[in-house]
């Protein structure tokens, strides 16, 4: 029986008010790709941070080629081979793409000079195997969430490992460039190499890995062949119960008022893009990577001045100068990047929740009533399922599926008349994801307009009561939910 070439024994870890890990056990073999699942808070990203370095283990084994090992750093870690993907980009958006990928390994010629010109020709090696079009000397500043994510994928499998830890690598990914790193994949395993796969997309599970491992709550449910499972087990093994309806739909209200009217809006991002949006109705926007969908968004939100066109809010022309303008006004959008844009990982779940409202919490003396505070944001962490120890708890700590329903209550606790939703189950399990659907259906029911834009067909499909497509910045149609499907919404992106 082939020798595992990792093991992981009886792992614990636990943080203040929190147990991560409680005697998790994990086997890695050469030449397999092993799916790491389990929902948000699971404990799959702390035990990759433990056998990367970043974190010291509380107890149990960590068995590496045969022998006991506990790495200090993550340097140290890579050193020996094991080399990690964080779902957290951590690039130097001042530094070059390839400044980035050798950063402090950098090919030095006999006089300690820096030799430039092999370090340019060995990125561009590893960016061509991942397809990404760009020069080595591009700052990673300029690049895209999807560029940016291919250049740590890069910067990984340069360390030439022997383990390669790849935490939601596809998330921010369009359709050709996983399909690119899913042969990457497929390559490093012909090579021998040891693959963890952690996604909540369970289609790319069956596509690319042949094992599996389940955490639930920190624990450990099974490891098993990928073959003796189907998607339905597979959910079922990680919420712990069966998930009768992944998409639960509630029907719009007839007759409805008009709460948006947006006519031919054009700028930089967008041309002559005309639509409304109803009271108690979700609109879906579709639209490949690139198509202007989020910069419509930030356009409707005030962050991108608009050259030409009108928008209506509530029957009243509006021109936001600013996001801080439109959410007063009644427009909140919620950004597909919670991390960068939407939570401040240093404060409170508190903290972060009422960040963009504390002007409702200001007594008569001018002085914040955290009395008020404590009391709303309990009823939201209440009402919106939000699992977290304590409302004094860092955001940075809570799962992403929690997180993300943080960055959706701030929004909602300015009660706009218009959410925006930008990829709001990006890198959020299934039982998360249900859970985020409901509170759309809470506030559609509440009257709220809501507009979602999603990578994801099958969440539009499922959510939605018309989806806009949204091609080069333009509309090229709105489907009702009737006449909605992947081939439809395809064909109209196209025409």
């Amino acid at each position: 029986m082939q020798t595992p070439i990792l093991s992981i024994k009886n792992i614990s870890k636990a943080f203040p008010g929190v147990k991560a890990l409680d005697g998790v056990n994990l086997h890695l073999y050469e030449g397999k790709v092993m799916a790491l699942l389990g929902e948000n808070g699971a404990g799959k990203s702390t035990l990759m941070k433990i056998i990367s370095g970043v974190y010291t283990l509380d107890s149990g084994e960590l068995i590496y080629q045969g022998k006991s090992v506990a790495f200090k750093n993550p340097r140290e870690a890579q050193l020996e081979g094991i080399t990690i993907i964080h779902q957290e980009l951590n690039l130097i958006k001042e530094l070059s793409i390839a400044e980035n990928i050798f950063l402090g390994r950098e090919p030095v010629q006999i006089i300690g000079k820096i030799d430039w010109k092999k370090l340019y020709s060995d990125s561009e090696a590893l960016m061509e195997r991942l397809g990404l079009k760009r020069s080595p000397k591009t700052l990673v500043g300029e690049l895209s969430i999807a560029e940016q994510q291919l250049v740590e994928i890069a910067k990984a499998i340069s360390f030439n490992a022997k383990v390669i830890i790849m935490d939601e690598p596809t998330d921010a990914l369009t359709e050709a460039e996983t399909e690119r790193l899913f042969k990457l994949i497929k390559d490093l395993r012909a090579e021998n190499k040891a693959v963890v796969f952690i996604s909540h997309r369970l289609e790319e599970i069956f596509e690319i890995c042949d094992q599996l491992t389940i955490l639930r709550d920190g624990k450990p449910v099974c490891e098993a062949e990928v073959s003796d499972f189907t998607k339905e087990m597979i959910i079922e093994k990680m919420v712990g119960r069966k998930l009768e309806e992944q998409y639960p739909y509630m029907e719009a209200k007839k007759n409805s008022d008009t709460v948006l009217t947006v006519n031919q809006l054009t700028n930089t991002h967008v041309t002559d893009v005309s639509f409304d949006l109803k009271a108690g109705e979700v609109l879906g926007v579709s639209g490949l990577v690139g198509s202007g969908r989020t910069e419509l968004a930030k356009t409707l939100y005030g962050l991108y001045p608009i050259t030409s066109g009108e928008i209506h809010l509530l029957g009243r022309k509006v021109h936001f100068k600013s996001p801080q303008e439109a959410l007063k006004m009644g427009l909140a959008y919620i950004s597909e990047d919670r991390k960068s844009e939407g939570l401040v990982l240093g404060l409170s779940v508190a903290e972060n929740m009422t960040l963009s409202c504390l002007d409702q919490f200001v007594g008569k003396m001018g002085n914040v009533s955290h009395s008020k505070e404590k009391s709303v944001v309990g009823d939201y962490i209440e009402k919106m399922s939000i699992k977290t120890p304590s409302q004094s708890q860092m955001i940075k700590l809570l799962s992403g599926g929690n997180q993300q329903k943080v960055a959706i209550a701030k929004g909602i606790l300015n009660q706009p008349k218009v959410l925006i939703l930008d990829e709001p189950t990006r890198g959020v399990d299934v039982g998360a994801k249900k859970e985020i659907y409901e509170i759309i259906n809470q506030l559609k029911a509440e009257g709220m307009g809501i507009i979602v834009i999603s990578s994801e067909m099958p969440e539009l499909l499922g959510i939605s009561d018309r989806i806009m497509v949204v091609h080069e910045g333009r509309n090229k149609g709105i489907l009702s939910r009737q006449e909605a499907s992947q081939e439809r919404i395809m064909s109209v992106a196209l025409q």
